[in-house]
């Protein structure tokens, strides 16, 4: 669930867009696109499943935070590299991307499909034998 809710957009965003108020854009990259980046050195991969998830198997070099406790961990990330965050389906990993962009991160990218689309396209994944795994 979500936890401070401040409130919600009566109307939509068509209502938000009429009212002339301003919009950020996120980038998005195919899987496979992810998959030509992710190792580059200026590109942080980030994984925001749960640790059940990622212990199950990742991007190859992913860096984990579960997206509810992104807010307490982006001391972790660098707001000069360009972030590509990932989840199972795309959902959590727009709320990441949304969160990354509030906190004064530029160069954000999300990934639609995320890791439903990763095992289907039968790219490479990393499997984790250190990873603990909490019961949350």
């Amino acid at each position: 669930g979500y936890d401070n809710i401040a409130g919600y957009l009566h109307d939509g965003m068509t209502s938000w867009q009429n009212a002339g108020l301003p919009l950020k854009h996120l980038g998005e990259w195919t899987v496979h696109e992810l998959n030509q980046h992710k190792d580059d050195p200026d590109i942080t991969v980030l994984d925001v499943r749960s640790d059940g998830e990622y212990s199950n198997g990742n991007v190859p070099g992913a860096k984990h935070i579960y997206v509810p406790h992104l807010e307490e961990h982006l001391d972790e990330l660098d707001k000069t590299q360009t972030i590509a965050t990932y989840c199972g389906s795309g959902y959590r990993a727009s709320i990441a991307a949304s969160i990354l962009q509030k906190h004064g991160f530029e160069q954000v990218i999300n990934v639609p499909g995320s890791w439903n689309a990763w095992q289907s396209a039968n790219l490479p994944v990393e499997r984790r034998k250190d990873v603990a795994v909490s019961m949350k």
